[in-house]
């Protein structure tokens, strides 16, 4: 069967049986393992990398932001493809863009090579969420887009997860180079079950009708969306680049430790997406508002991830990786009510558009603070980022009050609709 839904809202006039929707979650889900795990392959092996090309942390970091750069000024051309064209063709053409991109990195021999390859998948890479985020609100009412952002956010996690065990195991018996290859291989083979089974909803209507930025940035939601997941990503994206690198540089784990346990705190946030959006959708059905739920729940997650602060502390290994999984749970809880929120705030047409708008505003907040993390790594220690990784999602809790203040009944209007 066609995963297809032409017929109203899912759970508002019947749809299509459960089964398809959570089909196409379950499509989702598995893109976006695998772009985190062809995006962790260099963090893993940053140690045998660097080691090899002999780079500082402040070199290091000049390879991350060419990643952010080009995820940062593909944000927008791609939400806005996306919801022009739509997520069918959209994100097999950004994965196999991708995909190509990360497998290139086998052939890289300096940091000019890995900086330019890094660019190119950072471009590839960008288009992912903002689909996922605009086929949830089209497949999944509002009670239960927060539960589906956070099951397709997990994704992330288990790519993650993974990551470290196969890249390590990869590298160790073919070398490193290959374990940028065979990932790579999985995102193009994905892309065969989406074209084959899945339909856009309401396909051509929405496409034709998307919102022009002009009003969009008009709007203080956006603002506020902007700035919350400008302060609240880099959070993630400081455990998935710096990680390895902190367990080997600082805490003088193995490389066989870093494959081990450096995924551990992945799994704590793959926790934190499901049972973050599991908490947010039960206050909805127990009646409460989605305003209610969200804001209660963005606030547990902000008090969550302040364990980040507490983790350069303690000695040993079981007490640090235990407090960064606590923050990892946060920083998860917090990403999947965030996805819901969106899909509270804005129609379906300009969903994508939104997102890459975040997506441009997180990525500027990436760039900074990656070298801003090279830099402070080498001068001093971990110390000032993790505290700093501890406070940004409580300031991105006070950017919903202060500029979104509260989610509304049904979603922002414009003219056409």
């Amino acid at each position: 069967m066609l995963l297809d839904q032409t017929k109203g809202s899912p759970g508002a006039s019947g749809g299509e049986p459960d089964r398809a929707r959570w089909g196409v979650l379950a499509l989702l889900f598995l893109s976006i393992a695998v772009n985190l795990l062809d995006r962790q392959v260099l963090s893993v092996l940053a140690p045998v990398i660097r080691d090899e090309l002999r780079l500082s942390n402040t070199e290091y970091s000049y390879i991350l932001f060419s990643f952010l750069l080009g995820l940062t000024l593909a944000q927008v051309p791609a939400g806005i493809l996306i919801d022009r064209k739509g997520p069918r063709f959209g994100l097999p053409l950004i994965m196999l863009w991708w995909s190509a991109a990360n497998g290139l990195h086998s052939l890289a021999r300096s940091v000019q090579h890995f900086c330019g390859l890094r660019f190119l998948l950072g471009v590839g890479e960008c288009g992912n969420y903002s689909a996922g985020v605009k086929v949830i609100s089209s497949w999944f009412p509002a009670r239960e887009r927060a539960l589906a952002g956070g099951l397709f956010n997990s994704g992330t996690v288990v790519g993650a997860f993974a990551a470290p065990w196969f890249i390590v195991k990869l590298s160790g018996s073919f070398g490193w180079r290959m374990a940028f290859v065979v990932p790579s291989v999985l995102g193009v083979l994905w892309i065969v079950p989406w074209l084959l089974f899945y339909r856009e909803r309401n396909a051509g209507a929405a496409a034709q009708r998307s919102v022009p930025l002009a009003p969009l940035l008009r709007l203080r939601q956006v603002w506020g969306a902007m700035l919350m997941r400008a302060l609240s990503g880099p959070v993630v994206h400081f455990y998935w680049y710096w990680l390895p690198e902190y367990l080997r540089r600082e805490r003088q784990f193995s490389m066989e430790s870093i494959g081990l346990l450096a995924g551990i705190p992945f799994l704590f946030a793959g926790l934190g997406n499901i049972l973050g959006g599991w908490f947010s959708s039960r206050l909805i059905a127990r009646g409460h508002s989605a305003d209610f739920a969200r804001k209660v729940t963005f606030a547990a997650a902000a008090a969550l991830c302040s364990a980040s602060m507490m983790a350069p502390f303690p000695r040993g290994e079981a007490m640090p990786v235990a407090l960064i999984c606590v923050a990892t749970f946060g920083v998860s809880v917090f990403a999947a009510t965030y996805i819901g929120m969106l899909a509270d705030l804005f129609p379906q047409r300009a969903l994508a558009s939104v997102t890459g708008l975040t997506g441009m505003c997180e990525g500027v907040s990436n760039m900074t603070l990656v070298l801003a993390t090279g830099m402070i790594v080498d001068r001093f220690s971990f110390l000032p980022v993790f505290l700093a990784a501890g406070l940004m999602p409580a300031m991105a809790v006070l950017a919903f009050f202060l500029l979104i203040r509260r989610i509304p009944d049904a979603p922002i209007a414009f003219p056409e609709d």
